[in-house]
């Protein structure tokens, strides 16, 4: 099983989380910001991980540095279960609709990290997250995990919509590059022979 624990501290944000990549989607999320909580929640289901996230984070300043630190410590916990990403597909996409909302996500797990990120929000917040943040947290993670992430809403209304379906289909997206090919159980997916 690929697992993967972090504990990170810093004088803004304190997180304690764990991985399981061949999970069952049940989490456990507390970041003192529910929709965000919703996000990582329906994240794990829909990508099947196994997900334990708690953080403490200076929100009495602002919520960027919890967002942002949450992105970060999920792309360090897929970089520590990934290990030498021998066998895995590397590479996945999803298309995903949500009633008026279509998004897409194409992730590539190849070590160089890129975000290109598009949506069509024009709250400033939905429920209790402020909406530009999300970028921060993908940024975060794309970062750490060393994975090129992109990210688009292609049509939508809702605000909720789309962003709650940028993150169902980052998560299955992100499960199919994480899962393993038999054919290729000790192969390094890479022509460099190095990721």
């Amino acid at each position: 099983m690929r697992t993967a624990s972090i504990q990170r501290d810093t004088k803004e944000t304190q997180i304690r989380a764990k991985l399981r990549i061949e999970g069952r989607g049940r989490y456990q999320v507390s970041t003192g910001i529910r929709f965000l909580d919703h996000m990582l929640e329906l994240f794990a289901k829909h990508g099947g991980f196994d997900l334990e996230l708690e953080a403490r984070g200076d929100l009495d300043v602002d919520q960027h540095h919890t967002v942002e630190d949450a992105g970060i410590v999920l792309g360090q916990l897929f970089r520590e279960a990934l290990g030498d990403r021998r066998g895995i597909n590397r590479a996945g996409y999803f298309v995903m609709p949500m009633d008026e909302t279509l998004a897409v996500a194409a992730v590539d797990l190849g070590g160089r990290p890129y975000l290109v990120y598009k949506d069509l929000v024009k709250a400033r917040a939905v429920g209790d997250l402020q909406a530009e943040l999300v970028q921060d947290f993908f940024e975060g993670f794309v970062a750490h995990a060393g994975a090129n992430l992109h990210l688009k809403v292609l049509y939508g209304r809702s605000s909720h919509h789309q962003i709650e379906a940028l993150f169902k289909c980052f998560a299955r997206a992100l499960r199919f590059a994480c899962s393993k090919d038999r054919r290729l159980k000790t192969d390094l997916p890479s022509t460099k022979g190095l990721l």
